[in-house]
């Protein structure tokens, strides 16, 4: 397993290194610069600042410098906010984005295996059915609509949480649950599946045959099974909740680095969001690995090396 792991975070640096140059190439290659603006800026104070931040050398040189810095884990400067480095923007706002998708993966996990398992085990009856249309309606519906609707209905009518801010619990209710509802209704369905396609293996017939309990087959033996097609799917949801967060984050006035995020976009912040954009492919990259490592476990037969 260690001779595996080795080898799969060697395979990591082509695939890092190629992110790096895909995505230094096309926020260049965005239209207008960092210093556009409707107030022109004069040409020697342009040139100060182009000097500055490097960008009056030729773009492989710049790509080179920011590479350097890059494994030396310099970041770079904001041109937005030029008093912080990338690094502390991301060290302030990372954490919060962090523990929003931690709350959401939590809910759609806890949500979405109970209603799998549920739909498994009562399939065809009035459960199931239930369980199944609320998941297909929780894949419909996009958190951009989802959000307003849950700030509308319970903060503004019902008064019972606060409709955005970041401090106490109650703050963390509403954008988790906008986060994560789309990904509890792809579990619920994912684990209905892979436990359906489990019950009809050979070793659940023997299990039964031999005189277990249902509830014993269920948990140790349907269950195992079927959360695979799960742990396949958390990897990318776990990178993608990450992503997702922005919108959310803007919708509920969270302090994590959406907010920082579209702002660089506007903004042509080019360090601020090449940063932000390896810092979510870092992570997509370390799901997945932890994902493959997991589903060796969970099922000796694959091969994950």
């Amino acid at each position: 397993m260690i001779r595996i792991l080795l080898q799969r975070l060697l395979e990591l640096i082509p695939t890092a290194l190629v992110i790096v140059a895909a995505s230094f190439a096309l926020v260049r290659l965005a239209p207008g610069s960092p210093f556009s603006s409707e107030k022109e800026i004069p040409p020697e104070v342009r040139q100060k600042l182009e000097a500055k931040y490097g960008f009056d050398k030729p773009l492989p040189e710049q790509f080179i410098r920011y590479l350097g810095n890059l494994l030396r884990g310099d970041l770079g400067l904001s041109t937005k906010y030029p008093q912080r480095t990338v690094n502390e923007i991301i060290a302030n706002g990372f954490p919060v984005t962090l523990s929003l998708a931690a709350i959401a993966l939590l809910w759609s996990l806890l949500v979405g295996i109970t209603a799998g398992i549920i739909g498994a085990i009562r399939q065809n009856t009035i459960w199931d059915h239930v369980a199944m249309t609320a998941a297909l309606v929780g894949i419909s519906v996009p958190s951009f609509v989802l959000g307003p609707l849950l700030v509308l209905t319970v903060s503004l009518r019902l008064h019972l949480l606060p409709p955005a801010g970041w401090g106490d619990w109650q703050h963390v209710v509403l954008p988790g649950l906008t986060l994560g509802t789309i990904y509890a209704a792809s579990i619920a369905r994912l684990t209905r599946g892979g436990m359906l396609e489990v019950v009809r293996s050979d070793f659940i017939r023997t299990a039964r045959a031999k005189g277990l309990s249902e509830s014993l087959i269920v948990w140790r033996h349907m269950l195992r099974g079927g959360l695979l097609p799960v742990v396949s799917y958390l990897g990318p949801a776990v990178a993608s909740m990450l992503t997702g967060s922005v919108v959310v984050e803007k919708i509920f006035n969270v302090p994590g680095i959406g907010p920082y995020f579209v702002d660089a976009a506007f903004n042509r912040d080019y360090f601020l969001v090449m940063g932000i954009v390896l810092l979510y492919a870092f992570f997509l990259l370390l799901m997945n690995l932890i994902v493959d490592v997991v589903y060796g476990f969970l099922d000796p037969r694959v091969d994950v090396s």
